[in-house]
């Protein structure tokens, strides 16, 4: 379907975003993935985050997260370092017999926490990403493991490079420092190799995103079609305007929180959107976005998509409450610092 065969209004608005659509494979290095590993000199230090960190009490090993992908299983966790199970002699480490107070963390873990590497993009893999500071054309992205503060808030970092003076690196980092254990499952991203592929895309149609008369015209449009199709039915913002999953570039979805005027801390300018990480690649609900390869054309809905979950959700990572995950930089100075929208 034509999105401005039915709404030509939209014409000036349209805008380009590259979907990435991860798959699990081997990615390198040198390659623009998620869940790979970082072309990160050795000797340079790993980014960590010193801001205090809920305690935990029981979390998933590296070793024990994989194991259970390969056999389709959930991982069995276990206590976590410092903390004692209640009902069980002992201490909190165990076989080192040091009394811990239970429920807390054990020293140090409430401290410096290397952060999760997430993903990185070349720009010679994705034409569309946006230039950092000082021509900088590879981004990488970090999470730190754990949560802060009484909502579980998570902390990214965002790391911009110069690709051909890193790459003239003498050696690189083979195995970055990791935390004991991952508090989910899903902190453990799944590698996965991109291909990359260049789609239009519009507005998200709420608030003052689009002129209010379109924004009216397209609900009404939504609701005919409804109607004369039932819940199966494409709409405007699921089917028509923005895809799910990983992107880089376009416009943000607003699902969660309606949109929002987001202004550069340091100077005012407002901010574009850099990258967008989602948790699910396809759902019921964007059934125009599912690749025909991956898609049963008789079937409609969530009944159509076939593939898994390594087509479905890939990286194995969440955002939220299976929300995206948008990170905005300022076009005036990209060194400026990012802003991190859960919507």
């Amino acid at each position: 379907m034509s999105v401005e065969a039915v709404f030509p209004e939209l014409a000036p608005y349209r805008g380009r975003t590259t979907r990435l659509h991860p798959r699990p494979g081997r990615p390198g290095i040198h390659d623009s993935h998620v869940g790979g590993p970082m072309l990160w000199p050795d000797g340079e230090p790993w980014p960590v985050c010193y801001e205090p960190h809920r305690p935990e009490t029981e979390g998933y090993t590296r070793a024990e997260i994989l194991r259970a992908r390969t056999a389709g299983t959930w991982p069995q966790s276990r206590p976590w370092p410092g903390t004692v199970t209640p009902g069980t002699p002992g201490t909190g480490t165990p076989g080192t017999g040091t009394p811990v107070t239970p429920g807390t963390m054990a020293p140090g873990e409430d401290g410096p926490v290397p952060f999760a590497g997430l993903a990185q993009f070349f720009r010679r893999d994705i034409p569309g990403l946006a230039s950092g500071p000082e021509g900088a054309d590879l981004v990488q992205l970090f999470r730190c493991p754990l949560t802060h503060g009484p909502h579980l808030e998570r902390r990214y970092h965002l790391r911009w490079r110069r690709t051909r003076e890193t790459e003239q690196a003498e050696r690189f980092l083979a195995t970055p420092p990791e935390v004991p254990l991952f508090r989910w499952e899903h902190e453990l991203p799944e590698p996965c190799v991109l291909h990359p592929e260049e789609v239009d895309t519009y507005p998200w149609a709420e608030g003052d995103t689009l002129p209010a008369a379109l924004i009216a015209r397209i609900d009404a449009w939504d609701d005919a079609q409804a109607s004369e199709q039932g819940p199966d039915a494409p709409d405007y913002q699921s089917d028509l305007s923005i895809p799910p999953g990983w992107r880089v570039g376009g416009f943000p979805s607003w699902a969660s929180t309606g949109p929002m005027a987001l202004g550069c801390a340091s100077c005012a300018t407002p901010l574009r959107l850099l990258l967008t990480a989602g948790g699910e690649e396809m759902d019921a609900g964007s059934h125009s976005w599912v690749p025909l390869e991956d898609r049963d054309p008789s079937l409609r809905g969530k009944a159509s998509i076939r593939g898994g979950p390594s087509v479905a959700r890939p990286t194995r990572l969440r955002f939220g409450r299976d929300r995206d995950l948008h990170v905005f930089t300022c076009p005036a100075d990209p060194g400026h610092p990012p802003r991190w929208v859960l919507a």
